[in-house]
């Protein structure tokens, strides 16, 4: 495999990896992630499909982009963006429906362990998106135009979109279902407990992801390829 096809089936992975860890904290019905809460609000509040409002709530996020950016947002940029929505929603309808083989959490002490399945899951789908190298989705390009845009610090500016999407998803799931619905202890517990566990797993692990990827046949090593690492400037 060249270079590019090893990205890409690790950025694959990545994004299979976090669909199916969403669906694990969608069945453990304690509140999912800030980013998966808009997403899941308009699924509970219009009987879409978790993959089709992932793919409406990212194209919204798209469009922020646009409105928002200092800069043009290029053809290319918006389309590989698109692309990337829709086979992250695919992959939500798809892990969900295999989440829902299993046994439905009925105890409180179930619920608590998918939710903590779906933490370390997503923290590693993360891991692989992260150390592709590849374009960010569309929430988390939408991050650093809010940095850029409104001169924040990318921590700041990730806390606040964060902040704004889950209290959207609030709302909507207040007016139309009349409960918190996608928000809960478990929407909390993902802001706090990914990124931690991110952070102690990426510096041992990314090292050897990245050093598989930009290890070609000419034994040309991921320390000769000047390779950006992600930890340093994304965030969960």
């Amino acid at each position: 495999m060249n270079i590019i096809s090893k990205q890409l089936t690790l950025y694959v992975i990545g994004l299979f990896l976090l669909s199916l860890g969403v669906s694990f904290s969608i069945q453990a019905d304690l509140g999912v992630s800030p980013v998966s809460s808009l997403a899941y609000a308009i699924s509970l509040t219009s009987g879409l499909t978790i993959g089709i409002t992932t793919v409406l709530a990212n194209i919204l996020f798209v469009f922020m982009q646009i409105l928002l950016n200092k800069k043009h947002v290029g053809l290319r940029e918006f389309v590989v963006q698109l692309i990337i929505v829709f086979l992250f929603g695919v992959f939500m309808d798809l892990t969900l429906a295999i989440v829902q083989l299993l046994p439905a959490p009925t105890t409180l002490i179930g619920r608590y362990l998918f939710l903590l399945i779906s933490l370390y899951i997503i923290s590693a789908g993360l891991l692989a998106y992260f150390s592709a190298t590849l374009p960010l989705m569309p929430y988390d390009a939408l991050t650093y135009v809010v940095s850029d845009r409104f001169n924040m610090k990318f921590g700041k500016a990730k806390v606040s979109s964060d902040l704004v999407n889950v209290a959207i998803a609030g709302i909507v799931c207040l007016v139309f279902i009349q409960s918190l619905g996608a928000i809960g202890i478990g929407t909390i517990l993902a802001a706090y407990f990914i990124g931690k566990i991110l952070g102690k797993i990426m510096p041992r692990f990314q090292p050897l992801l990245q050093q598989w990827v930009y290890t070609c046949e000419n034994n040309v090593t991921v320390e000769e390829k000047n390779v950006v690492d992600p930890i340093q400037q994304k965030s969960i």
